[in-house]
């Protein structure tokens, strides 16, 4: 595999290419082209792996045309998050960087990314520092990540709960070991329960402020099914691996939006409709890994509060911006 070079104290040093980018999509032909364009000129020629998730406008025409040596996989239909199970079968490297088709990570970001994981065995996921639009305004989600109360001594950064799953680098094997993206959640938080599994399994998740990505939010998203989807899928989440008092107080809390929201009956009927599949599949998580999550739930309702605002889901925002 070709050296990739990266900046380092002010001299060129090399570094192996170990990580592929994968980017999902779906309708957004002309940001997904402008997010390959700035993918391909990025220094080192990373490979690419763009998971088209069934669009009807062309998207996948257009990225085989304008960039033939992108690996292009086409679904037949949308698999939401699940399809980027699929972008990481097809990458051989120990790594890999998520993108979203708004999403396009900054020169020097993935090799910085690489050198932190080099160096940090235990670390299965990074979360970028996301930078929003022209002006790169930070994520609030990012002031929660480096805010975070979790110990993390010996970690290149802020340990973590979650990440966003747009904006991140991680461990190849990581994913796989915990079975990636569960297909039934869809869009929207499904990153909360690979956090925990990556967790129980010894694994660390971190903030990583140098490793930097732009995000530039498309105007093209269904923001009332995402809202529902993620307090569903919040739901589903806390029955899948929470303690019962735990899962009760969480699902509670996302009803409770809902009524909010004018979406109480639609977000209760779609979360007991799966709730069989959920149950069978429930596994507790240990009381350690219990413990960090109500610690990093308490810091968020504490942050939430000094911003009159409440927080998007239950774990923090995690990708909810980051999605389509």
């Amino acid at each position: 595999m070709l050296p990739v070079p990266r900046l380092a104290l002010g001299r060129i040093i090399m570094v192996e290419g170990k990580a592929t980018i994968v980017v999902l999509t779906y309708n957004r032909r002309e940001q997904a082209l402008s997010t390959l364009e700035c993918l391909s000129q990025l220094p080192g020629g990373w490979p690419i792996i763009v998971v088209d998730n069934g669009s009807s406008d062309g998207t996948a025409n257009a990225i085989r045309a304008r960039y033939p040596a992108v690996m292009l996989i086409r679904m037949r239909r949308n698999l939401g998050a699940a399809a980027r199970n699929i972008g990481v079968a097809y990458a051989h490297t120990p790594y890999v960087a998520f993108c979203d088709d708004d999403t396009q990570w900054e020169p020097g970001a993935l090799e910085r990314a690489v050198t932190l994981l080099d160096q940090a065995p235990t670390v299965a996921a990074l979360s970028a520092n996301v930078q929003v639009g022209p002006d790169r305004r930070p994520d609030p989600t990012c002031q929660l990540m480096a805010e975070s109360p979790l110990p993390s001594a010996g970690l290149p950064g802020p340990r973590l709960m979650g990440f966003m799953a747009g904006a991140c680098v991680m461990r190849t094997r990581a994913f796989s070991d915990v079975g990636g993206y569960w297909p039934p959640f869809f869009i929207g938080g499904e990153e909360t329960l690979m956090a925990l599994d990556l967790t129980e399994q010894g694994w660390d998740i971190v903030y990583a402020a140098q490793v930097v990505t732009r995000h530039f939010p498309s105007v093209i998203r269904d923001t009332i099914s995402r809202q529902r989807l993620l307090l569903r899928n919040a739901i589903w989440v806390a029955w899948l691996r929470r303690p019962v008092v735990s899962a009760c107080r969480i699902s509670l809390r996302q009803l409770g939006r809902a009524r909010l929201n004018g979406a109480l009956f639609k977000v209760l009927g779609a979360s007991l409709v799966g709730m069989p599949r959920v149950l069978r599949r429930r596994r507790v998580i240990s009381p350690a890994t219990e413990h960090l999550c109500r610690l990093m739930e308490r810091a968020e309702t504490l942050s939430a509060l000094k911003l009159f605002a409440p927080a998007e889901c239950e774990g923090g925002r995690d990708a909810a911006s980051m999605q389509r």
